[in-house]
């Protein structure tokens, strides 16, 4: 249960995201800045001083070592050396360690200095592809969004999830021996992640589906349009499932699917929520916003077999 508690008033619908501020000191040009980088609140269960750690033989440098907390083992991880950057020495730097859960794996990060929760709409942020010069010291690969804040300060999200599948903690197949139930049609995916959108669309496409896809919650609206174009009254046949991330530049997925719901040209196409985000409280907002069910990245034994449960339920309707 994350320590971070949920404000009633971030609504589904309303298109906005709390983020944990966090800063990450760098040396460039013998000059000290301040990069400035937020991680979503749901993702965050505290944040607490440096504990003592075990080091790891074998492992990438930027994995500092491991600790016990309350039972559970968990790794933590230097993001400064993870981004690359050339850390100074300074009395302003007080790291702190982020507790993380998300793809249902708890994970440290080791900052320089937490500063506060901050409310964002996603409409406000940039994917990172569009991004110039605000990512340009930065690998683009490792961002997922760039959005302003105060004093017109670049405030940059990084991809987290990434360093999970960097490291090998959970591989998104599904076992040997499991065969796939096979479908016609199409299924519409949403994920500002292009690595998760292959993934989802190569599963969905071993269960005979074709796959469009989008990018983002804006995106995807407008290929629902192009597609009513298409097929007309007849595409709540030929479609037959949106499958969505949440955290996504522009429009995030609960505002996507609450769209979705409004229009009743699509009102009966069965939606599933794809996240690494895995709390309970985004799970709620999920059914809230009217989605036939929430998977957590990437389990691919449950992925075919929730979706093939949900489009038998639909095609027998």
């Amino acid at each position: 249960m994350s320590n971070f508690e949920q404000n009633d008033a971030l609504k589904v619908g309303t298109n906005e995201m709390e983020l944990v501020d966090f800063r990450i000191h760098k040396l460039e040009k013998g000059k000290l800045y301040e990069g400035i980088y937020g991680i979503n609140v749901a993702k965050v269960n505290e944040i607490i001083r440096l504990p003592e750690l075990t080091e790891l033989p074998g492992v990438p440098d930027y994995i500092e070592g491991i600790f016990d907390l309350r039972g559970i083992v968990i790794p933590v991880i230097n993001l400064a050396k993870w981004m690359g950057v050339d850390i100074p020495k300074s009395k302003k730097i007080k790291p702190r360690v982020i507790i993380a859960e998300f793809n249902n794996i708890m994970i440290g990060f080791i900052v320089h200095e937490a500063k506060r929760i901050r409310r964002i709409n996603w409409k406000d942020i940039e994917p990172a592809h569009f991004s110039s010069s605000a990512t340009s010291n930065l690998d683009k690969n490792k961002i997922t969004g760039v959005t302003r804040i105060e004093g017109d300060q670049v405030l940059l999200i990084l991809d987290l999830e990434s360093i999970v599948q960097d490291l090998g903690f959970y591989q998104p197949e599904m076992t040997a021996e499991r065969t796939y139930n096979k479908f016609s049609g199409l299924a519409l995916v949403l994920d500002d992640s292009a690595i998760a959108r292959k993934i989802i669309k190569e599963f969905l496409e071993k269960m005979g589906f074709d796959v469009a896809e989008a990018s983002d919650g804006v995106a995807g609206l407008q290929k629902l349009d192009k597609l009513y174009e298409n097929y007309g009254e007849k595409l709540t046949k030929q479609l037959k499932i949106i499958i969505s991330d949440i955290e996504m530049p522009q429009m995030d997925g609960f505002h996507f699917a609450a769209k979705v719901k409004e229009d009743q040209r699509f009102a009966k196409i069965p939606i599933v929520f794809s996240s690494s985000i895995s709390d309970k409280f985004s799970e709620d907002r999920g059914r809230e916003a009217g989605a036939e069910s929430y998977l957590v990245k990437f389990d691919g034994n449950k992925f075919h077999d929730e979706i093939s449960r949900i489009v038998n339920k639909y095609d027998n309707q």
